[in-house]
């Protein structure tokens, strides 16, 4: 029988496994009774994937929209119709020629500025992203190409770390709804050779980074001691200013009832404490407005 577990793991997720089958084998792992991710991971891909247990589920949502970095291997020369290792080759273009490996360095560099900034991206058909309740990639597995409207997203870096032409690696850190896929293949236009993703491995989400995930083989081995894995639930709100409300306030909040308090207002979201020895004293967050705090999403109770 499963049971209620409260929490947020922090995942390394494995080539080849989706972001859904990660969910599966933590929830198993540990018996929970809910998870949920914070964000899809393609299955190709490697590294941070927060996961949520119980009433961390009603916070996944903060999570998405959280900046993201990762480390991604891009090969020059040839375009695939996923944009990925893992779809077929549909194109393949001659290389530049360059004189030495700084000549190489310098094309390289001189190509980021282009994609640094706010810039505008075409989602690939290769998505989770849905046309008539259906995933772009149903329609794209059977053949059809649709039209797609392009999306403002933000780089807020982004750098090659090493070159081994016709490859190279990128470090990126981007806003949400970025695609790393697309980027890379974008990138091969503009020099006029093609690329295509070969590796990619996300690194943060948020304020969270990947030094402090663990694999799936260290938490079904070591489950001794499950509270090693889980973080508490506010660890996905830490970028939240915070405020304490003492017992009476705290069972207004809960109530679902707005509570003022004699403080000035800062106009935020905020995470609420009760007045009580952690780590039982998180009631969730509120929106701070005019002096009152008015419950958003509170967590339940454990009976």
């Amino acid at each position: 029988m499963s049971i209620r577990i409260d929490g947020v793991v922090l995942l390394d997720k494995p080539a080849g496994m989706s972001s859904q089958g990660a969910v599966t084998a933590v929830k198993r792992a540990f018996n929970a009774d809910k998870a949920g991710h914070t964000g899809t991971l393609d299955p190709m891909a490697t590294g941070l994937l927060p996961i949520c247990l119980g009433e961390a589920t009603k916070y996944s949502q903060d999570l998405l929209e959280a900046d993201k970095s990762y480390i991604a291997q891009v090969k020059f020369g040839s375009r695939t119709d996923t944009g990925d290792a893992e779809g077929q080759i549909i194109e393949e273009l001659p290389l530049p020629a360059f004189a030495n490996d700084v000549a190489i360095r310098t094309a390289l560099d001189a190509l980021l500025p282009k994609f640094t900034g706010p810039i505008t991206q075409v989602p690939p058909m290769y998505s989770a992203l849905k046309r008539d309740g259906k995933p772009l990639y149903e329609y794209a597995r059977a053949g059809i190409e649709l039209e797609r409207a392009p999306r403002e997203i933000t780089i807020h870096s982004i750098r090659w770390t090493n070159v081994n032409w016709p490859e190279a690696t990128l470090e990126v850190s981007c806003s949400k709804g970025t695609y790393i896929r697309v980027l890379a293949e974008d990138i091969g236009n503009v020099l006029g050779c093609g690329a295509h993703l070969i590796g990619l491995r996300r690194t943060e989400v948020g304020h969270l980074n990947l030094e402090q995930s663990f694999t799936i083989e260290s938490i079904q081995q070591g489950l001794q001691d499950s509270s090693a894995y889980i973080l508490p639930v506010d660890a996905l709100l830490q970028t939240l200013p915070h405020l304490t409300v003492d017992e009476q306030q705290a069972k207004r909040l809960e109530m679902g009832q707005r509570v003022p308090l004699n403080l000035p207002s800062i106009e935020a979201l905020v995470r609420i404490y009760r007045a009580t020895a952690a780590p039982h004293n998180f009631i969730g967050t509120a929106d701070w407005r005019s002096g009152v705090l008015h419950p958003k999403r509170l967590i339940s109770q454990a009976n």
